[in-house]
């Protein structure tokens, strides 16, 4: 019998990942994760340059080198752009798209019903489309690469209110496209989903007594997610160990299943 310790599981040394949506909660977990297990991470960002720096100098330190970029991906002209340049820098075998609007706090949560609608799609259906596009193609050209969206756990099954509609209709569009774009790029890039429940981000901090009794109400592990537990799943889902893995939506919810 060996006595030889076991390999680590999701190891990305000499991998090179891209993370959207990086400067803080579930994309600021991944790319740390991502970094803990060898790649070098780009921290993306909108506007938060102080945090996408603190956060790209712990990837340093973890992982490989860690760079930063800026981009507004409600901008549609940028998005070929970022993805070209940050190729010609190196090829990109990860790409997390993780950017997503927060209509739970702040102004925008006051935006119109229409508003929220358009924020939606451009950034989190828009973007995520037109970045895996023009990313897979490049991947597919290479022979290799591993793509992975966020979608929503409840968009298949609904909820209630404003924000269920519009992350449903969103989210759900997200996770389909993710099925069929699998296809598409099979068998050289791999094209999965994580579809995550009740995590404890900004809005999940600040929650009411209310939504807090919900959480715990609906999953049967009783307890919020955190940006963590959806991190290391990622980290699985883009490492060789998911290598006959594609085209498939991994709910991270603590077993909820209403």
């Amino acid at each position: 019998m060996s006595t030889g310790t076991k390999p680590a599981i999701g190891k990305l040394a000499g991998k090179r990942a891209v993370v959207t949506g990086a400067s803080s909660g579930i994309g600021k977990a991944i790319a740390l994760e991502l970094a803990a297990a060898g790649a070098s991470v780009t921290v993306h960002y909108r506007a938060s340059k102080h945090s996408a720096e603190t956060i790209s100098e712990e990837c340093s330190r973890l992982g490989g080198p860690s760079s930063v970029v800026a981009c507004d991906l409600a901008q549609e002209n940028l998005l070929a752009d970022v993805v070209d340049q940050l190729w010609a820098e190196a090829p990109i075998d990860i790409w997390v798209n993780n950017a997503g609007v927060d209509l739970l706090t702040g102004d925008s949560r006051l935006w119109s019903y229409s508003q929220k609608i358009q924020s939606l799609f451009e950034v989190d259906l828009r973007a995520t489309m037109l970045l895996s596009k023009r990313v897979g193609s490049l991947m597919k050209l290479r022979g290799t690469g591993a793509i992975l969206n966020v979608g929503w756990d409840q968009a298949e099954r609904g909820m209630e209110g404003d924000s269920g509609e519009l992350f449903a209709a969103i989210k759900g569009a997200v996770m389909c496209f993710t099925r069929s774009l699998a296809c598409s790029l099979a068998p050289e890039v791999r094209v999965n989903c994580l579809a995550p429940g009740w995590i404890r981000t900004a809005w999940g901090e600040q929650a009411s007594p209310v939504w807090q009794e919900r959480v715990l109400r609906e999953t049967p592990l009783q307890r919020w997610g955190e940006p963590e537990d959806l991190a290391k799943l990622a980290r699985f889902l883009v490492s060789e160990d998911a290598s006959y893995l594609t085209g498939q939506i991994y709910n991270a919810n603590g077993g909820a299943v209403r």
